[in-house]
């Protein structure tokens, strides 16, 4: 119910009663009327602003946990997550509805540019349901496998979440991967079926699919259109119906979960949180139980979608903090925060991200090489699912192994180096790691255990040391028309897979399901599935060592002598170029005469040609090794 900002103005609490809900229906004050689902009535109440400016902070006691829901929106890429997170926004009034509310919580360049979230983004929404004002923490997450580990974290913040379906395209191979995220979790599920509005959506047949594949009854669904705003406003009283509010509790000691970070370099990290215990505020003293360090907390608020300060934040919300965490080391994902003299046991955090393609980044100039090492600390602040290993070249000087969790994570990472620190990078071919088993007891004490991981080729043992190599394979969900089933089961056969299930969603829908090596899939698997290619990985390394060589030939100068370019497996030669010398013509002053004299010149010039090839050195130009390591082959 809205209320009145101060007190004293009219004596009696019937008086008081009645002014009051005649202001909420507009007898007194028209214009503060509220209609349902308006901008006005979902706003949080006047009491729960300071007096001195509405707008500048909110009181979120106003906010008790049972009305607090704390939720996520989750789908396989372009089913109309961050659509519907603008809808919400609109009927919550956190924004102003107009024609250019596309993507609001999609901030970063590379998002615009590219129309996919990459980064999970947290707003707090303000409802009113039946009288009563609701607090709903969303987090709109991304899509796309690559950056599954967004969505795990973000998870851990919720306690429910909507699993969006196209109801054209229906499930697909993300949705599938999400749920079960979100299953595993814990968590309540409310599927929504999404896109009603187009010519060919079916969504009863998408009902039946989901019925079948995850076990929810279709009369659960929610049938939506989020371009159109239809029914959208269901889903906000699904959420507050269906999922369970925090279990959390204000009178307990402070325990905050960090769950993402962001660097500013005036206000330095800024912490986004879930408090699962406790309350905090500006002022107060916290400490890091991954570090064990003390920071005054210099601001606390909720993303409204942008930042709102707060006066402080209590048990079940979720928000962000400002602590003066100058360093980005300081400021680790999952850590958990109390306050000071009253230490609690840490959350549990999160799993380390399992890196699945690594590739070598140098600076484009060395002298660059600081600002570049600043550049991907702040980055990988964050998005922490980035391994970083410190690594060099001979050819390109100091650099970093850098793991990812996919190819498309890579180039995403690359373009926002690029786009939001100015950083010019050289980025090598993306490889896998394997595992080696040693048989050399020397190198078994080297390197202190039997089985080593290999991230970078060029650390790669030699066989004759090793007992069996490992390599890295993933467990592939493909979902298909059945038409063509069976060219894609001839495809991952020839990429030496191993099916584990094959199972018909609907009449026309078939789900696979493949054991791959990852080596595979990492580069081109995508578009094989439409123009099939076959080949083991032997049979494959001949053609691209002929192709490196071929590429080094075109980019080397040319010497006095001849340079050999040779590529190995092993020991074993399988491709070979040369460069041809330059070669001065020594009989030019010769004018006829004895052969004897012509074959002494040929002779002397030949063997001055063998002295430079022992002794010779060549220099090889950047640029060639950048056009060599190059992702993208030019040929």
């Amino acid at each position: 119910m809205w209320t009145l900002a101060g007190q004293g103005w009219w004596r009696g609490r019937a008086l008081a009663a009645w002014v009051t809900e005649a202001a909420r229906k507009g007898l007194l004050w028209p214009h503060l009327a509220p209609a349902r689902g308006t901008a006005a009535e979902s706003r949080a109440p006047d009491r729960c602003y300071s007096s001195a400016d509405r707008k500048e902070k909110i009181d979120m006691s106003c906010f008790p946990v049972e009305n607090i829901r704390n939720f996520s929106i989750i789908a396989h890429v372009d089913h109309g997550k961050s659509t519907l997170a603008d809808r919400l926004l609109e009927l919550t009034g956190a924004i102003d509805k107009t024609e250019n509310n596309k993507q609001v919580l999609d901030k970063l360049q590379v998002e615009r540019e590219r129309g996919i979230t990459v980064k999970a983004q947290t707003a707090s929404l303000f409802y009113n349901y039946e009288g009563k004002q609701y607090l709903l923490n969303l987090i709109d997450t991304p899509g796309h496998v690559d950056f599954s580990y967004e969505v795990s974290r973000s998870l851990s913040a919720c306690q429910g979440v909507l699993l969006v379906v196209d109801a054209n395209e229906g499930i697909q191979a993300q949705t599938v991967a999400n749920f079960f995220l979100a299953f595993e979790a814990q968590l309540s599920i409310i599927p929504v079926i999404n896109k009603i509005d187009l010519k060919n959506a079916d969504p009863e047949r998408v009902e039946k699919q989901i019925e079948k594949v995850f076990d929810i009854p279709g009369d659960e669904c929610i049938k939506i259109s989020a371009k159109l705003g239809t029914n959208v406003e269901s889903v906000l009283d699904a959420v507050i119906k269906r999922i369970p509010f925090p279990k959390a509790h204000c009178r307990n000691p402070l325990r905050a979960l960090v769950f993402d970070s962001t660097f500013d370099q005036y206000r330095g990290v800024i912490a986004n949180v879930a408090l699962f215990d406790g309350m905090v505020s500006k002022g107060d003293k916290i400490v890091s139980a991954h570090t064990q360090k003390t920071y005054e907390v210099n601001e606390v608020g909720v993303l409204n979608p942008n930042e709102q300060p707060t006066h402080k934040l209590y048990a079940g919300q979720v928000g962000y903090l400002i602590a003066g965490m100058k360093d980005v080391t300081e400021a680790q994902i999952g850590d958990t925060l109390y306050l000071h003299k009253q230490p609690v046991e840490p959350l549990p955090g999160f799993k380390s991200a399992k890196p699945m393609v690594f590739a070598g980044m140098y600076p484009v100039d060395q002298s660059e090489y600081n600002n570049l090492k600043s550049a991907i600390e702040k980055l990988t602040l964050n998005d922490s699912s980035v391994m970083v290993h410190r690594d060099s070249s001979l050819a390109l000087g100091a650099g970093w192994r850098l793991g990812f969790l996919g190819l498309l994570h890579m180039e995403v990472f690359n373009q926002r180096l690029e786009q939001e620190y100015n950083a010019s990078v050289i980025l090598t071919t993306p490889t896998v790691p394997y595992k080696a088993v040693l048989s050399s007891a020397k190198l078994i004490k080297e390197y202190r255990e039997k089985e080593i991981t290999i991230i970078n080729p060029a650390q790669f043992p030699d066989k004759s040391k090793v007992t069996e190599y490992l390599e890295p394979v993933v467990l592939g969900t493909i979902i298909t028309p059945d038409e063509y089933t069976g060219k894609i089961m001839m495809l991952c056969q020839a990429r030496r897979a191993v099916q584990k299930n094959m199972m018909y969603i609907d009449q026309n829908r078939v789900m696979l399901k493949y054991l791959f090596p990852l080596n595979e899939i990492v580069v081109d698997f995508y578009d094989s599935l439409k123009s099939l290619s076959s080949g083991y990985a032997r049979d494959k390394a001949y053609s691209v060592g002929k192709t490196i060589c071929e590429r080094l030939k075109d980019s080397l100068p040319r010497q006095l002598f001849e340079i050999a370019i040779q590529a190995a497996l092993g020991s074993k030669i399988i491709a070979r170029e040369t460069v041809k010398a330059y070669r001065k013509n020594v009989l030019a002053k010769c004018y006829g005469g004895d052969i004897t004299r012509k074959m002494k010149l040929l002779k002397r010039q030949a063997e001055g040609k063998k002295k430079l090839r022992k002794v010779g050195n060549v220099e090889v130009p950047k640029d060639a090794f950048i056009k060599v390591l190059k992702t993208q082959s030019d040929k």
